[in-house]
């Protein structure tokens, strides 16, 4: 059967399980973690994994590189079969087709054979396309950027999680006789196998929309968009707000991802901390997710209610600039104390950014909410990638002409050299990354809205709301 009455969830109540909205949001957000759980899952391991497979310092990169490189891909391509086929099938396949590089990762015995299960398990980063268009569909525009940016925050959360998860479920294996320089391929193949299991929750419990899937509504003669109102993709890709947005997310996610993976070495380079006092720092960066994304929709959603679409733009704007100041200041500071209540007063503001884009995607095109999204969330990767790139370069010349100056004195001075000098090289890297993020606050101003799209998404809110209050679903049998 199914409830054409059903309207869209005007209120996050999270344990209001019986709501399809609430459901669906909490099976996509648990689905969501653990797919950034399995895609950065190898990173705790990466010491085991070098020693084992011997891999080079350059494919050690190229590992990380690839990774990020596959998800651009495979977000540009999701959002377009949401759209298509609906969030609850791209998201089941995705889930059972994605365990399967993740798993074989747990049994390579080649750099060749890593690098390219590396690659593959990157598309499962396009799981948060899926995630956005998924909760666009279920919650209505007064609460849409808090869902949004909500179920984000929480599934981001697994690339931080792993720090703490895959380590104990190493010495899990290992207490069962594994040889503890086997733990990480159990590791991985125990965290994509539960992924595949998540797939099979996802079919069978979540639905696309509050009405149902869009298989059973076009069998009934009932389309989310009728024929004539159906987007070509190509004028999705002429749309300029678009491109800004991916501009935006490439500065804030795409930013973020760096400075996560590049953070533990800056750190002991900079500040002479342990490695494990570094990566401490660095978890609670990551944990952040569990409030700031929120924070982040919900201010969005709070200047959309005072100011209309514009206000939206006027919030992420915003929230950008204090991204970049913080950055640069983060940059330029030799003080641990100092550093640390910059470093989170940046995570805080990144973060908050992307709960912010992702408060004014839904609104850019109504009739193509799955290609907006993915290409926006490939933004945010091909961010990575660039900035990966720039540090990258930058940290390895100058660790080689610090090197290369220090030739022949002890093992000792030369090591202290080239951390100054990767010191140094990322200090600047970060100083221009971060003038970058402020200019592309500045850009994001140049997104606009008609009237028209105003006076929909307004009469939309009323409507919604009006609904939620005044009408009992009413089901009827197909």
């Amino acid at each position: 059967m199914i409830n054409i009455q059903a309207q869209k969830a005007t209120k996050l109540s999270l344990f209001n399980l019986k709501n399809v909205s609430i459901r669906t949001f909490w099976i996509t957000a648990i689905s969501f973690f653990m797919c950034f759980f399995s895609w950065f899952g190898i990173v705790p391991f990466m010491p085991d994994v070098v020693k084992d497979l011997g891999l080079t310092p350059d494919q050690k990169w190229n590992s990380i590189i690839l990774a990020v490189s596959g998800t651009v891909f495979a977000r540009l391509l999701i959002g377009k079969l949401c759209d298509k086929y609906g969030p609850r099938m791209c998201y089941t396949f995705l889930l059972m087709l994605g365990a399967i590089p993740v798993i074989l990762c747990g049994l390579v015995q080649t750099p060749t054979q890593f690098l390219v299960c590396r690659l593959f398990i990157g598309f499962i980063g396009a799981s948060f396309v899926i995630t956005q268009v998924h909760t666009s569909l279920m919650f209505a525009p007064n609460i849409v950027g808090t869902a949004n940016a909500t179920s984000a925050g929480w599934g981001n959360l697994g690339g931080g999680a792993n720090r703490l998860g895959m380590p104990i479920i190493a010495a899990a294996v290992v207490g069962f006789g594994v040889a503890e320089a086997e733990a990480w391929r159990y590791s991985m193949v125990i965290a994509g196998t539960i992924c595949f299991v998540m797939g099979l929750v996802y079919y069978f419990f979540t639905q696309d929309t509050p009405q149902g899937n869009l298989k059973e509504l076009r069998a009934q003669g009932v389309e989310i968009h009728k024929k004539k109102d159906e987007v070509p993709f190509i004028k999705v890709l002429k749309d300029y707000r678009i491109w800004i947005l991916f501009l935006v997310y490439a500065a804030s996610f795409g930013i973020e991802l760096t400075v996560y993976g590049t953070m533990d070495d800056y750190l002991q380079n900079t500040f002479q901390l342990k490695r494990v006092t570094a990566g401490n720092i660095v978890l609670s960066f990551a944990l952040m997710n569990i409030f700031a994304r929120t924070l982040g929709g919900f201010f969005g959603d709070k200047f959309g209610k005072l100011k209309g679409l514009r206000g939206r733009v006027l919030f992420l704007s915003f929230i950008l600039c204090v991204q970049g100041v913080m950055l640069i200041t983060f940059s330029t500071t030799t003080s641990i104390i100092f550093g640390f209540v910059f470093l989170i007063l940046f995570s805080l503001s990144v973060q908050m950014a992307e709960g912010a884009t992702f408060s004014v995607v839904p609104f850019i095109n109504k009739k193509a909410i799955g290609a907006v999204s993915g290409i926006v969330g490939a933004g945010g990767n091909v961010g990575a990638f660039l900035a990966a790139l720039f540090l990258k370069s930058k940290s390895a010349i100058a660790e080689k002409t610090a090197i290369s100056l220090n030739n022949g004195l002890s093992d000792e001075v030369v090591k202290a050299a080239q951390s100054a000098a990767s010191s140094g090289a990322v200090s600047q890297g970060y100083f221009v990354i971060g003038f970058i993020v402020l200019i592309t606050g500045f850009v994001a101003l140049a997104i606009k809205f008609s009237k028209e799209e105003d006076t929909i998404n307004d009469a939309s809110q009323n409507t919604n709301k009006n609904l939620a209050e005044s009408l009992q679903p009413v089901q009827i049998k197909s």
